[in-house]
C-alpha cells in the first residue's frame, strides 16, 4: 500500500478542528462548547452578512477559514493559560508552517491574518471578537460570559462591529 497524497494529510488534519474545543468556554462552565471549527464556520457566516466594498468577499472568507488552523497543533490557547502572546504567537505560526508547508498560498493567509496589515485581516479579526461576543449571548443562561463581551468590545476597531459588540453588551449588562 502507498502513504496518501500530501493533500489528503493536509484535507484529514485541518478536519481536526472539528473536535478542537474553545477552551475559553469550558473555563467558565460551558459542558459541550463549540468546536474551533464552529467558531470558523461563525466567522464565514458573519463575513458573507458584513463584509462591504471595498473589502474582498473571498479573501475574508479565506481569513476567517484559516485563521485558527493552527489549533489543530497547538489547541485553543486563551489568555488564561500563561502563554505569553509572544510564545503564542510562535507556537502558532510554527504549526502553520509545519502544516501548510506545500501551499504556500495558504500559509500566506494565515500570516497576513496574524500580521493584521490588510483591511481584511483587521476587519476578520474584528469579526472573530464579535463572534465571541455573539456566543457569549448564546451561552448567557449557561455562564457567566459578561466578560467575553467585554473583552470583545475592548478589542474591537470597527465602528460597525464595535456598535455590534456594544448592543450585546448593553443587552447583557
Amino acid at each position: 500500500m502507498t502513504s496518501p497524497p500530501a493533500d489528503l494529510d493536509l484535507l484529514l488534519s485541518g478536519l481536526r478542528l472539528k473536535h478542537v474545543p474553545r477552551a475559553g468556554w469550558q473555563r467558565v462552565g460551558i459542558h459541550s462548547p463549540e468546536s474551533v471549527a464552529a467558531h470558523s464556520w461563525g466567522m464565514g457566516w458573519l463575513v458573507l452578512c458584513l463584509c462591504r466594498p471595498p473589502l474582498d468577499l473571498a479573501r475574508c472568507l479565506a481569513l476567517a477559514t484559516l485563521h485558527d488552523l493552527p489549533e489543530v497543533v497547538v489547541g485553543d490557547i486563551t489568555p488564561h493559560d500563561g502563554i505569553s502572546k509572544h510564545d503564542k504567537h510562535t507556537l502558532e505560526a510554527r504549526a502553520a508552517a509545519d502544516l501548510l508547508e506545500d501551499r504556500p498560498e495558504l500559509l500566506a493567509l494565515v500570516d497576513e491574518y496574524a500580521a493584521r496589515h490588510t483591511p481584511e485581516a483587521r476587519f476578520v479579526r474584528d469579526l472573530d471578537k464579535l463572534d465571541m461576543a455573539l456566543q457569549a449571548w448564546l451561552y448567557r443562561d449557561l455562564a457567566d460570559t459578561r466578560e467575553f463581551v467585554a473583552s470583545a468590545l475592548a478589542g474591537v476597531e470597527s465602528e460597525t462591529v464595535r456598535d455590534l459588540v456594544a448592543a450585546l453588551h448593553t443587552r447583557l449588562g
